[in-house]
């Protein structure tokens, strides 16, 4: 090498490393010197009344649920006092399950979660405040405000972000990573000195604007005084009356009444229950206690709801929900008197008897259809179609569901329909699933450190059940009944559960009511067994904190749930056409497995619907709409609440774009409409529905991405939980945005509309953008009403 060019290189080091210690980054000092402290005394800062509501809408839209970065949940006091932890929840790659790590479940005092490895975030001791009589009491009492704020890893991270407020950009330094599966840097608060001037951009709220000042403030003197929880909220007399009332229903004494709380709660024991519909809503959880009503409730708090309780009797209590509520975790139900006849119809006024109380032995207790063969199955399903969307969103915004891994096994953009309780068909029939229980066998029996193989043996039992059920369609069914939609459960004439649609938005997914969209992707229709797997597997039997072998076994067999139910669909297609939709649903090479199982899937017998052209399916979309148009849910329509042509015109050119436009644009997007004449807005969510060849893989997904073929779908009201994107138009506007849209050709020109329209991470009306936005959604329905998460906003 030649000898000028080491010199040049050296001096030029020497000069970058002199450089280099002279700098000092603007947050490299500590921020917590006396002299940066600004604390007002005067009054005492209220937990419930002055800092929930701030942390409600500024901190619980990133730090919610299982996914919170760094396990640091701040709906609740309880939460900020847990502190967070290093290790995440989700893991799809650990080789061993996960200690649990649940709040108000898995440790209930400070001590117990610092044994976890939880850390604080406010320290676990303060200084108490006194009362001030001199001067020299008030400068003790000034060093004690700050003596509070020395070492408490929240107050940094907020002064962090006063100091170093984001970029005036449109779009963050890379420095900020936003991936789903980004490693979190957890600093403590003797890593703070480090961490600030490693990342000092990165105070909190991470990626987003700071709280303005008065919010600051309340939070900063919070936290000097000690950061005292409030009394907790009082259950109003009526309220109480209400939860004895229905813990006395839920612990009657009788065998078959034991066994209808026992099904009910490992149905329900992720589902938010209320009272009334009331602006203040209070909701409740129900959990499984040691102690009978009437005594402070002792939870019993297993890794899946069906685990032994190991207890002589189990009772189940109800208990108020004291975190915020998410909307991504949020499944509300009411309990009411209708809902108490209706399951007393169910479960205990039928004929049938219990004569002995299922075991809670894993191999029985993980599948329903041993444990609860004494139940009715027609009561068994009645119970899961009066909710139906919330029985199904409970594998929606379960745990299960994180990640494009754990998503990937559905399509974009597809219809749910339910065969009907009242007929003898099939998996209606308690003979047929005394005969095919044992044939299904699920993940959850291997518990959570399960071996990846076991999958080929879920495949054998599923192919053996799909082979016994053939068989008794051709016997009991071929020949003896029609099939025609009036298979279909028809929600009675006024349940408007009996039609879904389930949108996938690349690592998330929602579920509405109605059939929303022109044409699905595919379309399932789920029989009794099939719910009931579907709940078992991705919900009761789900454990977050399994391996890896839980994660792909729980992954793949639900590829045979959902081809299941496309068979059931296809069902009512012509036999001649079954296999072009199927194809046309799976191109490409697809898996040996589903290959495997639907060859199982022998079953013959013809459709009876008089279908008119040579598209039959296109057909069948429309009989569909037709079949449900009483009792389907028109509340996504977008005439819906709309009455000016103009903009209804702008909004159905949007749902007709098609192709290749579409592939910049986000996945899920919240877009405001400004009615330019009377200033009010209307929420609409934007939702690109992805193509693919098929998705019968679990990797390279984008290897099978048919862009050409993509759509989209704009629908009143906030349908995602995590939107990518914020949109603001007005009423004029729209049509230009529905233009630049469809004209859409690269990802510049989508920097082009989102300079016009979007509202960036950075932008200064962020939070008054989220705040109107989360206002909107409380007012339009505060039962379902929940705050969005804001980790997946894009950064471009």
């Amino acid at each position: 090498m030649n000898l000028r060019f080491i010199v040049i290189a050296l001096i030029a080091i020497t000069i970058v490393v002199i450089a280099a210690s002279q700098y000092v980054s603007p947050a490299a000092k500590p921020l917590l010197a006396d002299s940066a402290l600004v604390i007002q005394t005067d009054t005492l800062v209220s937990y419930s009344r002055d800092i929930q509501p701030i942390l409600e809408q500024r901190c619980v839209v990133c730090h919610a649920c299982y996914d919170a970065p760094c396990q640091l949940k701040l709906g609740s006091f309880e939460g900020l006092t847990r502190g967070a932890n290093k290790e995440p929840v989700y893991n799809g790659e650990r080789l061993l399950q996960a200690n649990l790590t649940r709040l108000f479940e898995d440790g209930h005092t400070v001590p117990e979660w610092r044994e976890k490895d939880f850390f604080p975030v406010i320290p676990d001791k303060v200084t108490e405040l006194s009362e001030i009589t001199s001067d020299a009491q008030q400068n003790q009492q000034s060093n004690n405000l700050k003596s509070n704020l020395k070492s408490n890893v929240m107050a940094n991270m907020l002064l962090l972000k006063q100091a170093n407020p984001l970029p005036a950009n449109d779009k963050l330094p890379e420095e900020f990573n936003f991936a789903l599966n980004e490693e979190y840097q957890c600093s403590t608060a003797a890593e703070f000195d480090d961490y600030q001037v490693d990342y000092p951009l990165h105070g909190m709220p991470y990626g987003l604007p700071a709280v303005n000042n008065k919010e600051h403030q309340l939070l900063i003197d919070w936290l000097a005084q000690g950061a005292t929880n409030s009394e907790p909220k009082v259950i109003d007399k009526e309220t109480q009356e209400q939860i004895n009332n229905w813990e006395s229903f839920l612990n009657q004494n009788s065998k078959k009444a034991q066994l209808m709380s026992r099904y009910l709660f490992e149905h329900l024991f992720l589902v938010h229950l209320y009272f009334d519909k009331a602006e203040t809503t209070q909701f409740f959880k129900l959990v499984r206690s040691a102690t009978p009503p009437g005594q402070p409730v002792k939870g019993i708090f297993t890794r899946r709801p069906f685990d032994d309780p190991k207890v002589e009797r189990v009772y189940y209590r109800i208990q108020p929900v004291v975190e915020s509520i998410a909307h991504k975790s949020h499944l509300p139900i009411k309990l009411d008197s209708p809902r108490m006849e209706r399951w007393s119809t169910w479960f205990l006024e039928t004929p049938n008897e219990v004569t002995q109380l299922p075991s809670y032995e894993l191999d029985k207790a993980s599948n329903p259809f041993i444990t609860f063969e004494q139940i009715p199955v027609q009561s068994r399903y009645r119970y899961l179609l009066d909710e139906a969307q919330n029985t199904i969103m409970q594998f929606i915004k379960g745990p299960v569901c994180r990640g494009n891994i754990a998503l990937n096994v559905i399509n974009d953009h597809f219809w749910v329909v339910f065969m009907s309780p009242d007929l003898d068909f099939i998996e209606n029939n308690d003979q047929f699933m005394q005969q095919a229980r044992q044939k299904i066998v699920l993940p959850a029996e291997d518990q959570s450190n399960a071996l990846p193989t076991s999958w080929l043996e879920y495949a054998a039992m599923e192919k053996d059940y799909l082979l016994a059920k053939s068989k008794f369609i051709d016997k009991k069914i071929k020949n003896h009944v029609d099939i025609n939609l009036d298979l279909l459960w028809d929600g009675d004439g006024e349940n408007d559960n009996a039609t879904l649609t389930i949108f996938r938005h690349n690592d998330s997914a929602s579920v509405v009511k109605g059939l929303v969209g022109d044409k699905p992707q595919t379309t399932w229709v789920l029989s009794y067994s099939l719910f009931e797997r579907i709940h078992y597997l991705l919900v009761a039997g789900y454990d977050v904190y399994g391996n890896v072998g839980h994660q792909l076994n729980s992954r793949v067999y639900m590829d045979f749930l959902r081809m299941e139910g496309e068979f059931n669909f296809l069902n009512f297609l012509p036999v001649a056409s079954r296999e072009k939709v199927r194809g046309h649903w799976y191109r490409g090479s697809v898996s040996e497995v589903e290959q495997y199982l639907y060859d199982a899937n022998q079953t013959t017998i013809e459709s009876d619907i008089n279908y008119q052209t040579n598209e039959p399916l296109n057909e069948l979309y429309e009989k569909l709409r037709q079949y449900f148009s009483k009792v389907s849910n028109k509340g996504y329509a977008l005439t819906s609440g709309i009455n000016n042509k103009k903009t209804i015109a702008a909004l159905k050119e949007i749902n007709g774009i098609v192709g290749k436009s579409l592939s910049s644009i986000p996945n899920s997007s919240i877009v405001r409409i400004v009615d330019v004449n009377s200033q009010e807005s209307e929420f609409y969510t934007l939702i690109r529905n992805n193509v693919f060849s098929n998705i019968s893989h679990l990797f390279e997904e984008e290897d099978r991405r048919l862009r050409e073929e993509d759509t989209v779908i704009i629908a009143p009201g906030l349908i995602t939980s995590y939107p990518n994107a914020f949109f603001s138009v007005t009423t004029d506007e729209l049509s230009d945005f529905a233009d630049k849209l469809s004209k859409m050709r690269s990802e510049q020109d989508y920097q082009q509309l989102r300079k016009k329209y979007a509202v960036y991470r950075s932008s200064e009306n962020f939070w008054q953008y989220t705040d109107a936005m989360h206002s909107y959604f409380k007012q339009r329905d505060s039962i379902q009403f929940g705050v969005l998460d804001f980790n997946r906003l894009e950064n471009r």
